[in-house]
């Protein structure tokens, strides 16, 4: 079930061309210190499933610690579109929530992981 999909930030300054091999897979949240602060919902795939059709240089490439995952963003409207990931620099993560026609909402019960939990933050 091979489809291809298209993502765009906020704005519209940034079009993504992503190729799902079985629809929407791998959906998860990370629990590293960005993705917790931008909680996000994301499906995983393979670099070579995306393409950026618009506005390359519309986006800005953040990295910190290790300097492997990269998370991308439109400088215009500031929407994370995707990021490489560290675990797997091999996969994007892209941000469901950028996809045309995807509710994130509609995903109740996302896994968590991959990340660099801290145990050590309060419960809420």
């Amino acid at each position: 079930m091979q489809q291809i999909r298209k993502s765009t930030c906020h704005c519209g300054s940034v079009k993504l061309e992503i190729r799902f091999d079985k629809g929407l897979e791998n959906i998860r949240r990370c629990d590293c210190s960005l993705c917790r602060r931008k909680g996000y919902v994301m499906a995983a795939v393979p670099t070579s499933h995306l393409k950026i059709i618009q506005g390359r240089d519309q986006l800005s490439c953040y990295q910190w610690n290790t300097k492997i995952a990269k998370h991308y963003f439109c400088k215009n409207c500031g929407i994370h579109t995707h990021h490489q990931r560290r675990s797997n620099p091999n996969q994007y993560g892209i941000n469901i929530a950028c996809i045309d026609s995807v509710n994130p909402y509609k995903y109740k019960e996302v896994p968590i992981g991959n990340g660099e939990l801290n145990d050590s933050l309060p419960t809420l």
